[in-house]
């Protein structure tokens, strides 16, 4: 296995999405659109796994979320794996670590639509929507029971919001909050980032100080080993009263069980979960039932332009690829992202 570059003329590229939820699917539109601009290259499209054996040995690009250790052995002259999820832990197995293989993932793809979920889902925090739908199954007139709730119904203009993990989610997030009056406060492993949106930027190791300052926490950090648990009994118990938390990271940014506690003391004001630790998460999970808790179905990232952002990039990459540039979204396996 080697990372000499070839050309399109000589290049076989293997597309391989498969998933449960149809819309991580690869779309028709990938494959279309690469052979489109180079008809020369041999472009193989897989709806599913039964394939893969046979077609990985002569590949030299390999496009899905997963590359199962087994299958990657047959992989005898693939020179790049491109993720089609940001979050690549799944494909830092030793064999494809250490083979030389590049690495790039889909960092920047999902920003827009999880900027705006998120932005959701800090309104529906702060004016209570969950229960207000509630109280619409019921055809009840809840303007009191809404009020009475011991977190009255408030505004996000003029609160902190700490963005764990100040990447390209944090970023657009950080515009769209600050257009709402919100104060942006990042957190990122060095301290330092893109000042534009964000009041200012704090090094990870410094996470507890800042806690206690922040109306709203947001977790889009990405998994690793650094980010296991981060967010457990100490940091909750560090946090301002009434206070927020959003995890659209992954479910291991954060302690479930105690999350819940917080929530049923009533030290944390809310908070909303679009990834869990387990997914999807089983029907005897105590999260469905925890007061005060906003779950979405990991559809954050989800939006009818995916596979066209997921084209653009990788239509982009490609020409790096080809001109011999170096390549944009390039994982650091020593990171994790």
């Amino acid at each position: 296995m080697t990372t000499a570059r070839t050309q399109p003329s000589n290049t076989k590229l293997l597309i391989c999405v498969v998933s449960h939820f149809s819309q991580w699917n690869a779309q028709p539109v990938m494959a279309e659109t690469i052979r489109q601009r180079w008809p020369e290259m041999n472009v193989a499209h897989l709806l599913d796994f039964t394939r893969l054996p046979a077609e990985l040995p002569d590949a030299d690009i390999f496009v899905g979320s997963v590359l199962r250790q087994p299958d990657f052995l047959h992989a005898k002259k693939l020179k790049w794996v491109h993720s089609t999820s940001a979050g690549v832990t799944q494909l830092t197995y030793a064999e494809l670590r250490n083979s030389g293989i590049v690495l790039t993932n889909a960092s920047g793809v999902f920003s827009v639509p999880m900027a705006e979920h998120i932005i959701g889902l800090m309104l529906a925090l702060a004016r209570n929507f969950p229960d207000t739908v509630r109280q619409q199954d019921k055809a009840e007139w809840s303007q009191q029971m809404l009020w009475d709730k011991p977190q009255h119904l408030g505004e996000l203009n003029g609160n902190v919001l700490l963005i764990v993990g100040y990447g390209s989610i944090g970023r657009e997030v950080a515009i769209r909050a600050k257009a709402m009056g919100m104060r942006v406060w990042g957190v990122s492993r060095s301290g330092k980032g893109d000042l534009t949106h964000a009041e200012k930027i704090i090094a990870a190791r410094d996470l507890n100080t800042a806690l206690p300052e922040a109306d709203y926490v947001l977790l889009c950090a990405p998994e690793t080993s650094e980010t296991q648990r981060l967010i457990g009994p100490e940091q909750f118990s560090r946090m301002k009263r009434g206070a927020r938390l959003i995890n659209v990271g992954r479910g291991s940014l954060l302690d479930e069980a105690a999350l819940i506690a917080a929530l049923e003391k009533g030290t944390l004001g809310g908070a909303a979960v679009d990834v869990t630790e387990k997914e999807p998460l089983p029907a005897d999970s105590p999260l469905w039932h925890a007061p005060n808790l906003f779950i979405t179905p990991h559809t954050s990232a989800v939006s009818d332009r995916l596979w066209l952002r997921e084209t653009e990039l990788l239509m982009e990459l490609l020409e790096q690829w080809f001109d011999g540039r170096e390549l944009r979204n390039r994982v650091n396996f020593a990171r994790g992202y």
